[in-house]
Parts: structure tokens; sequence; C-alpha cells
């Protein structure tokens, strides 16, 4: 067995719904999400045979009912992989889909595989955060972790309380760009090409889901001004300065260079290094920050080397800590370019691929950016970085 690059292939997601009766996937069942994903995925990539895959990672948060059964191998069979192909479902949160991409690099840099699926599923009408969980008793009783560790919105607060400089109204702000990223992104045609149809029942009867569901270009400062803050009475964060509660499924294939060439699949990015890193779960949203310059240093880089920045925005002070500490501006634009989940929602599990796809569209118009970082903090105090190569970068002459 040798190494070999780890590329990223191609990925896709379903257009991402808001949870609840209301949502447009309320009555669509989550595994069905995956699978639509993944069919549109094979679909759009005719050239890989589908023997070649060598195993499936689906992650998801809340692994249960029409979420659980091993998504990987319950989600490649009906999306009409041979059952040769193995499949399995991992959880790490919020980050989950993003650690099924990691996971098979690891598998395929090693020399084990040499093409994998990974991707993630989250129905959060169906299986909010936390629902049925039985938290062990000794992380309060121990002190551990506080209660409000178990509450994303109650850290984000206590990110406020930290860095008092990084003030509601820096939320605000940044979130309203968000949305106005978000919709110029959109009537641009950059979104909708990596969308994948879904059918959907209603009562008012059936339809085709081809658009997400969050989005308020209408967003102003003022309208912001005006929210609830829910975690906290006179708190910072508000539904306005965060990500909602969202259904949607992403998938990617992932593959080895030279598997890649030899099938004749696209190369639209290559992976430099990951990293995942822990912090205080009292303050959840700093965990991108050590996973950043712990990626950084295992690829002998510097926040200066990265042209593109793909940051979930779980929170708007979240990503203004991450932005914040490396001493970029709160408007640079090369962080979300396209906007982030404050518009778009984070299905949780699903959200990491998610970041990818759209910064290996980006890549693709921006022969001049080498490398470019995904990231995103996650539930319990971690963090977790991808940093990407751009194949169209000038170095290389043409585009791959």
């Amino acid at each position: 067995m040798a190494n070999d690059d780890v590329v990223f292939v191609d990925g896709v997601r379903t257009p991402f719904g808001r949870a609840g009766e209301k949502g447009m996937y309320w009555q669509t069942r989550a595994d069905d999400l995956a699978v639509k994903a993944l069919t549109g995925l094979l679909e759009r990539n005719p050239s890989l045979p589908l023997d070649r895959v060598d195993d499936v990672a689906i992650a998801a948060t809340t692994q249960t009912g029409d979420q659980g059964l091993t998504l990987g191998r319950t989600v490649g069979m009906l999306a009409g992989l041979p059952v040769t192909v193995p499949g399995y479902a991992l959880d790490r949160m919020c980050a989950g889909a993003m650690t099924a991409v990691t996971t098979v690099a690891g598998g395929i840099a090693f020399g084990a595989y040499d093409v994998a699926i990974a991707g993630g599923v989250e129905h959060m009408g169906h299986h909010p955060m936390g629902l049925d969980a039985d938290p062990n008793p000794r992380f309060v009783s121990e002190k551990l972790v506080s209660m409000d560790a178990l509450n994303m919105g109650k850290t984000a607060e206590r990110i406020h309380d930290r860095y008092p400089h990084l003030t509601k109204e820096r939320s605000d702000r940044y979130a309203m760009a968000s949305q106005q990223k978000y919709a110029a992104a959109l009537a641009a045609g950059h979104i909708t090409p990596d969308l994948i149809p879904v059918a959907t029942q209603t009562p008012e009867g059936w339809g085709l889901a081809t658009a997400d569901e969050a989005p308020r270009p209408e967003t102003t400062m003022e309208g912001l001004a005006g929210l609830k803050t829910p975690f906290r009475d006179h708190g910072r964060v508000t539904a306005g300065n965060a990500s909602g509660l969202n259904d949607g499924a992403t998938m990617s294939i992932v593959a080895s260079a030279s598997a890649a060439k030899e099938l004749g699949l696209s190369t639209k990015m290559r992976m430099v290094s990951f990293a995942f890193a822990g912090v205080d779960p009292d303050i959840m949203g700093i965990g991108p920050v050590p996973s950043t310059e712990k990626a950084l240093r295992k690829a002998g880089l510097s926040i200066d080397d990265i042209g593109l920045f793909e940051l979930n925005e779980a929170f708007a002070v979240q990503v203004l800590a991450f932005t914040d500490h490396f001493g970029i501006a709160d408007d640079d634009p090369r962080v979300n370019p396209w906007g982030g989940a404050i518009a778009i929602g984070h299905p949780l599990a699903s959200s990491g691929v998610r970041l990818m796809l759209q910064l290996a569209r980006q890549f693709e118009q921006r022969p001049d950016v080498r490398y470019g970082v995904t990231a995103m903090c996650v539930g319990l105090g971690q963090g977790g970085t991808v940093i990407w190569e751009n194949p169209h970068h000038k170095r290389y002459g043409k585009s791959n």
C-alpha cells in the first residue's frame, strides 16, 4: 500500500428546508433525503463504476428512526449501489459530514480505498438535537461541564461574554451581510447547480423542492435589532444572527488522485491537511480556532496563505471569534463570499460537505487562489478544519 493524494471529486446537496410541520420536508423521510442526494451525485458522475466504490460513510447527529440503521449501508443500497459496497454511519454532531470526508480520506491516503462516498443528513423536524439523549449525570455532578454546555445558543452567549468587543451589533451586521451575499450568489447562478431537487408532499399536494427554504434576503439591521433573545434575557444571540433548525442532506465523492485519473473523474480540490480540536464546551464556538491552527501547522502554511474561507455560521459571533483571532476583518471578501448557514440553514451533520462543495465551485472561478479552508464549530466543545488546494490555480498552468 502506498500513500496517494486525496481529491474531492464532486459534491451535491438537497435544498435545505425549515424544520417542523410547516417545513417542506415534514412528510419526507430523512433517509430518503440522503438517498436522493446520493442518487443525484451518482447520476452526474456516470464514469464512476458503482462497484468501484469502496465504502459509504454517512453522518447523522441523532441516529434513530428514519435517521438510523447504519445509514451508509442502507442509503447506499436504496440508491442503487451494489450489495458488495459496504457502508457505515458516524456522529460528530455538526461536523459529521466533515468527519465522514476526513475518515474516508485517511483510508484513501493509506491505500485501503480508491473511491468512497461521504456525506451527512439531518432531519431536525423529525429528530430535534438531543432528542431522547440521556447525558451522564457525572457531567454536571462533577462539574465537568455546566448545563449551559448542552445548549448551543447559551454557549454562543458565553462567547459574547468572554469577548465583549464582539457586540450584538457586529453579529447582526455580519448576519445581514450573509443574507445579502447568499441572495447575490443565488441570483448569479452559483448555488443552484449543486442542488438536487427533491419531491415533497404537503397538505396542498405534491411539489418539488428546488431552492433553500430559509433565506431572508429582506433582512435589515432594524429588523434584527428587534428580535427576541431566547437564550438569555437581554442577550445578544437571536434567530436572526444564528442558523435555524433545518432538514437536508449532502453527499460527496472522495478518491485517490490516481483513481480519479483512471476513471475520468474530475478533481475539484486536493486535500492538504485536516485537524480536529477540543475546547471548553461552555464556549463551543471557538473550536475552529485551534483546529485551524493545527491544520495550518500540519500543512506548513500560515493564515495568510488562505485565499478563501468557508466557515459554518452556526452563530455569527462564532465566526467573528474566528476572524477576530486571525486578524481578519468582519467584511473580508475571502470569508463566505456566497453567504453561509445564517441564510442557507444548518442541518447539523450534513453541513460539512455543504462548505466543501461551495469552496470547490469558488475554486473553479478563482485560479488566483491556491488554498482554501472549510471549518466549523462542533457541539460539546470541538472544532474541525480541512485545508484544500485549488487544482485550477495558475501555478498548474491549466485546470485539472
